[in-house]
């Protein structure tokens, strides 16, 4: 039943003090409790009924609504008979937490409205719980072990007449309907992260939102394997349905919910059938890490090789990427593992098997991945080598973000980041010491970068880039000012644009002609500015030096 309804039946002896627009919430039990922490005898969609006799001070309020809130209740219910008026605080901290607050008339009994809810809601299952059960029935018997998530989803095609499909954390289609043509990379990324985004913010079930023009409803799929804490919901898949939930009754509600844990039990079984891969590419990079012979280090790949590399045999050449997640709700090192796992995934690659040759390990809170290069294709036979014995260029840093950063983004808490680290290719074992520290050093660089997802790569260790981000702020804007801000001031006041030459002037190298064919201005004009420049700041632009700190500054500004 809706919270709308409960309110307006009489004799409930129920008044609205907050959450108006929450009224459409289902209510799909009852709770009466004065405990300070009642979060273990609640599964969700809880009406809460309380005397207030948890409360012995206005800093008892908070804490008990946002255990409410974490549970997912649908409303509380407080009642005036001990204290009279609902309290202040308690009206404030449900508003905060978007908790719907009722109070209860003295007058009224609390198994009075446990006696009407539970008949209401009783009632309302009992007509469509047959075919409830028949159904969940079915998924249960061609569910993964009789097919994995494209079966349940055709059944939910053919039964319910609903298209759905398996995201990644990423957008990476990890199933659909075989009769179906696949989402789009840009919708899927869209849908992706307004799942995340709807789950760290704390949204109830299902996920309400439109994609150009047609209206779709996300469920979270948590994974929780037997005997784990339950995983950071930046690294969740997500149900995908093709539909306008808004007048789904609680029967449709709870065969998805079925549908996602059919989903979770198929994902925390792929993820097992990784441990091994992990655990011998975690015995690998320990070796690495602890400086142990190239030799031992060559041994223990060639005893791995058949796991970590089915079918190739032997990996010419090796990268290493490093990642870690940071801040408050971003997960760690396990949410770094298993994003790591998904950025590596091919983004065209459908189905969730693609990363059998993918072996992330975690040190620490360090996820690192060790890529053998170069690529397998189809068929089995290596891709990409070079005639001349060389390394292949492997994995791109900022390609690797290029089509999941929206996503994630999407997924992350203020003061959450995930960083990404490439190294260059090595051929030996003796060079994956070196690779592992480059990809850690290029880590920190990309770290020192505003944004929450942020990678670099070692092309950009050789680089001034390298150095930028370390320099502290107070010493970046002094600097910056020092050269840039006469040049501002003089552009502002006079609408020239001095900067904007001086930009084109570095741009091309010093020369004149170049740099006036771009600006599309005589080399006497250009002349001029440039000695407006020189003139303004006191530098010589055809000093290396003066050139190398204008340069630094505009790249710090």
């Amino acid at each position: 039943m809706r919270l709308r309804a409960l309110l307006r039946t009489d004799g409930l002896g129920l008044r609205l003090l907050g959450g108006e627009d929450e009224l459409d919430r289902t209510v799909r039990g009852v709770m009466t409790t004065d405990l300070r922490d009642p979060s273990r005898y609640l599964s969700g969609g809880e009406l809460v009924l309380t005397g207030l006799a948890w409360r012995h001070d206005p800093a008892d309020s908070e804490p008990f609504v946002r255990i409410l809130a974490a549970a997912g209740v649908s409303a509380l219910a407080a009642g005036e008979a001990e204290l009279g008026a609902v309290p202040e605080d308690l009206v404030e901290a449900c508003a905060r937490h978007r908790l719907p607050l009722l109070a209860v008339n003295e007058s009224v009994a609390f198994a009075t409205i446990t006696e009407h809810v539970v008949r209401r809601v009783s009632g309302e299952r009992a007509g469509d719980l047959a075919a409830v059960v028949d159904r969940h029935r079915r998924l249960m018997t061609a569910g993964p072990a009789g097919g994995g998530p494209e079966v349940v989803l055709d059944l939910l095609g053919s039964d319910l007449d609903l298209r759905a499909w398996v995201l990644s954390p990423t957008g990476r289609r990890v199933a659909g309907p075989r009769d179906q043509e696949p989402l789009s990379h840009e919708t899927a990324s869209h849908l992706a992260a307004d799942g995340l985004a709807a789950v760290r913010a704390g949204r109830r079930r299902p996920v309400r939102t439109t994609v150009d023009g047609e209206a779709y409803a996300l469920f979270p799929i948590r994974s929780a394997p037997s005997g784990t804490p339950r995983g950071p919901a930046v690294a969740d898949w997500l149900l995908a349905v093709r539909a306008d939930a808004a007048d789904w009754p609680e029967e449709r509600l709870d065969l998805l919910d079925g549908v996602t844990q059919l989903i979770a039990v198929e994902r925390d079984r792929r993820d097992a059938a990784r441990t091994v891969r992990r655990r011998l590419a975690g015995e690998v990079l320990e070796l690495v890490q602890s400086g142990a012979a190239p030799a031992e280090i060559a041994a223990r790949l060639r005893v791995a090789a058949p796991v970590l590399l089915p079918g190739l045999g032997a990996a010419p050449h090796w990268q290493v990427v490093v990642a870690t997640a940071e801040g408050p709700g971003a997960g760690g090192g396990q949410a770094a593992q298993a994003l790591l796992e998904e950025i590596l995934v091919a983004r065209d690659a459908p189905g969730p098997e693609t990363a059998d040759r993918i072996a992330v390990a975690r040190l620490g809170e360090e996820a690192v991945a060790l890529v053998p290069l170069p690529a397998v294709a189809a068929d089995g036979a290596p891709t990409g080598e070079e005639a001349d014995g060389e390394a292949p260029e492997g994995l791109v840093a900022e390609e690797l973000l290029d089509a999941v950063r929206v996503p994630l983004s999407a997924g992350l808490g203020e003061g959450d980041r995930i960083t990404l680290g490439v190294s260059a290719a090595v051929h030996s074992a003796e060079g994956l010491r070196g690779a592992l520290e480059e990809a850690r050093h290029a880590r920190r660089v990309a770290a020192a970068r505003p944004g929450s997802v942020c990678a670099a790569g070692h092309q950009e260790l050789a680089s001034h880039v390298l150095l930028l981000p370390f320099v502290p702020d107070d010493v970046r804007r002094a600097f910056t000012a020092r050269l840039l801000d006469p040049l501002r001031d003089y552009d502002r006041r006079h609408r020239a644009e001095l900067v904007p030459t001086l930009e084109a002037f570095l741009d091309s190298d010093g020369s004149w002609t170049r740099c006036a064919a771009r600006l599309h201005l005589h080399v006497n004009t250009l002349r001029y500015r440039v000695g407006r420049i020189e003139q303004l700041t006191g530098r010589d632009l055809s000093r290396l030096e003066d050139k190398l700190d204008f340069f630094l500054a505009l790249r710090m500004s």
